[in-house]
């Protein structure tokens, strides 16, 4: 007997850099209030949905030591499924480019793809408000990715404006260890009170004028945070590296003139455990390019 034909989805899963991220005051209940322009880059798992019929979740290949609660692709599924209260289930998997702990936002961004994909690959019909909605109870980040496209964002991360960036190259290093985005928020020595700027003042702003608040005290709680930014340098003299986030991973713009064969040759032999790429900026979330196996 053939097997039941299960209608599929491949969808790409991109991360993000933080161009610039600007601490401007901290709330009563002390979540800190915040400024930054969201990048998407082509730096992408791969996710792999396949509909069954069982009204179960299935990982397939999970990850290493991640149990099933903490996996966010099982975790948005499950939210999907009992919101919806669909008698779909789904065989997940993923393979991974985005390292985990880098701070690129690769599990925000793959929960997201997996809402993505399951609204299209169970004809659930929710809009973007309403996945925003549930994707905020999987992470802060996850609603940027539903959103679908760069933006600069304010408040604690909730309030996003699209953002037209021209096409641009970056280097990204990731230096193996992260850092804990609780520890820099709770540091007495972390800026909060930095000025406010508008989404056009940031267009109009040159890079020397934007700054990450987090990485002075990053690179005293994770020296390879500064060991990475001198990498950066000293590999692509004249740019100006910047940690992206919370860290660690940091990156710099490239300019059209930049040697890539030698920076590619230079990426080939970074300390070990490091890992590090020349990506692209993308304009859109290529999971909203929908590729069906049907």
């Amino acid at each position: 007997m053939n097997e039941i034909h299960k209608p599929s989805l491949t969808l790409r899963s991109p991360a993000k850099i933080n161009l610039f991220l600007h601490i401007i005051g901290q709330r009563a209940d002390g979540y800190h209030l915040l400024q930054s322009a969201f990048q998407l880059i082509d730096w992408c798992d791969t996710i792999y949905l396949r509909s069954t019929q069982d009204n179960k979740i299935h990982r397939i290949n999970p990850i290493p030591g991640v149990q099933p609660e903490n996996d966010l692709v099982v975790r948005a599924a499950r939210l999907l499924n009992e919101y919806c209260h669909t008698q779909h289930g789904v065989e997940i998997s993923v393979k991974k480019e985005i390292p985990m702990g880098a701070g690129l936002g690769g599990g925000s961004s793959d929960a997201a793809t997996t809402l993505i994909g399951l609204n299209q690959l169970w004809n659930l019909n929710l809009d973007q408000k309403t996945l925003s909605e549930l994707g905020l109870q999987l992470g802060a980040d996850v609603p940027f990715f539903l959103f679908g496209k760069n933006a600069f964002v304010e408040g604690i991360g909730e309030q996003m404006q699209g953002l037209a960036l021209g096409q641009q190259d970056y280097v990204v290093i990731f230096p193996k260890t992260g850092v804990a985005t609780k520890a820099i928020f709770q540091d007495p020595e972390l800026t909060r009170n930095h000025g406010q700027i508008t989404m056009e003042g940031f267009l109009a702003s040159s890079w020397s004028d934007l700054s990450n608040d987090c990485q002075t005290v990053a690179m005293r709680i994770c020296p390879e945070v500064k060991q990475a930014l001198d990498w950066i340098r000293q590999a692509v003299p004249g740019s100006e590296p910047r940690m992206s986030g919370s860290g660690s991973s940091v990156f710099a713009v490239l300019d059209p003139k930049t040697d890539r064969d030698k920076l590619e040759n230079l990426l080939q032999n970074l300390p070990k455990g490091w890992v590090g790429r020349i990506v692209g900026g993308l304009n859109k979330n290529p999971a909203y390019n929908l590729v069906s196996s049907d």
